[in-house]
């Protein structure tokens, strides 16, 4: 996978005197991208980066799977069954992709080059303020659940090495759940979210896919040979209601949001163009439906609606394969939540630069001091929420909520705007119908994200 270095020397920045073109140059920090200058070849044109098209399949993967991974057998528990479950994510994914490719089409005709770059080409000033506050928002939350997750698999591992009974009755002090998540963030997190490059993306890349395959073979492996405690409670075989189907969208959109992080990836092939575009996005959403199908359907069918919102709590401590994907899925996570509070300390940047309408070069003596009070209070709002908040179903279902705009409202927006301008150029019938899909878009994603936003205020906070 191609790796470009982030926050390099301030001559790389180039002539540029908007505030925010840092911030939104870093938040690519996956793919190798040249810089962008007024001469260059032209929108469509031949000349983009250096990745391949199966290089640029391997990226999608990994940007899509995660953690997710982890919740989807109870996204099948709460859609109803194994056939609601399959039936609601292959009708989303055909959403999915063709928001894929309407994110590369508006990056080719507005020549930008990352995600809210082409938001604020596109859909002008508001929207792009608007989408840079959302991806703050997504990572930070999505930061908050990385946490959670860390204090649920460290539960397990430590029960098993203390040699005591789980729960929080009895336990030493330096068992404790609040204890062992602040201990592993201040020690391992912390550090590693200061600096201002983050050269070890790629070990923490490689860590992930190792971790989201092995995770999934294990959960397939104890479906077809299970322990003998394991016994599943009852079986769905439909939905209780049209809304518990409605209920399950958001751990999907979360599972499979790779849409901020796929305009640099587009630019970042031989050859960017939308058609190869199109056959790489939906070879990788295969793939990564087999993963998630995988490991939902065989999660599901282990436990039945028994099944823990994070699948691996639902095993016994004492598995000691299991304990291995736990172990994976926190040294995964451990250096995940770094790249990710990079990114949305990026956009805050941006965000308060062009506030304060300030040059770049005026502000680097600044720089230091403002991200390092950035990180801190970002990781300590983090950490205090992770250790208040230890049901990750309802954090999944919030920024599941947000990613369903990233998924949906964004892009069906770009469409919707570039069909605008284009509309004295195409045929009406054509017209009409990619306006009525984007139209479509901004409706599903707007219902996804109203839907969880209205059960986090009147279902989880008045409960």
């Amino acid at each position: 996978m191609a790796q470009v270095s982030i926050n390099r020397d301030l001559g790389e920045w180039g002539l540029s005197t908007d505030s925010g073109e840092r911030a939104r140059l870093l938040q690519s920090p996956s793919v190798d991208i040249a810089p962008k200058s007024e001469g260059e070849a032209p929108p469509g044109g031949v000349g983009g980066g250096t990745t391949s098209t199966l290089g640029a399949i391997f990226i999608v993967v990994n940007a899509c799977l995660g953690a997710g991974l982890l919740n989807f057998p109870a996204a099948f528990s709460t859609a109803g069954g194994v056939a609601a479950g399959i039936t609601l994510q292959m009708a989303m994914l055909v959403f999915i992709i063709s928001g894929l490719v309407i994110l590369a089409y508006c990056s080719q005709a507005s020549n930008e080059r990352t995600y809210q770059e082409v938001v604020w080409a596109v859909c002008g000033k508001l929207t792009g303020v608007l989408c840079e506050v959302a991806i703050a928002t997504y990572t930070f939350g999505t930061c908050i659940a990385f946490l959670i997750i860390i204090g649920d698999q460290q539960d397990k591992i430590i029960a098993v090495m203390a040699k005591e009974p789980e729960g929080p009755g009895g336990s030493p002090w330096y068992t404790d759940r609040k204890f062992t998540i602040s201990l592993t963030a201040f020690l391992f997190i912390l550090p590693l979210s200061i600096p201002r490059e983050i050269g070890f993306q790629k070990y923490a890349s490689f860590l992930s896919v190792v971790g989201t395959w092995y995770v999934t073979a294990i959960i397939i492996i104890k479906y077809i040979w299970p322990d003998k405690e394991m016994t599943p409670a009852d079986i769905l075989n439909r939905p209780a209601s049209w809304i518990a189907v409605f209920n399950a969208m958001p751990t999907i959109c979360f599972g499979f949001q790779c849409h901020v992080s796929s305009v640099p990836v587009f630019n970042s092939m031989r050859q960017p163009e939308v058609k190869t575009w199109g056959g790489v996005v939906t070879a990788a959403m295969v793939i990564a439906l087999a993963v998630y199908m995988g490991t939902g359907i065989c999660g599901f069918l282990t436990f039945g609606d028994a099944v823990d919102p994070d699948v691996l709590l639902s095993y016994p401590s004492e598995d000691m394969a299991v304990a291995v994907a736990r172990a994976f899925i926190i040294l995964s996570v451990l250096t995940s939540y770094p790249i990710l509070h990079f990114c949305g300390r990026a956009v805050i940047e941006g965000l308060w630069l062009r506030y304060q309408g300030m040059p770049v070069e005026e502000d680097v003596g600044r720089e230091r001091r403002r991200r390092v009070l950035q990180t801190l209070v970002w990781f300590l709002l983090t950490l205090l929420l992770a250790l208040f908040i230890p049901d990750i179903g309802k954090v999944i279902s919030v920024i599941g909520g947000l990613a369903a705009c990233f998924i949906f409202v964004f892009p069906g927006l770009c469409l919707i705007q570039a069909k605008l301008s284009e509309m004295e150029e195409v045929k009406p019938a054509s017209w009409w119908a990619m306006v009525s899909y984007g139209v479509l878009l901004v409706t599903l994603g707007a219902f996804i994200f109203g839907q969880t936003t209205a059960n986090a205020i009147f279902v989880d906070l008045l409960a």
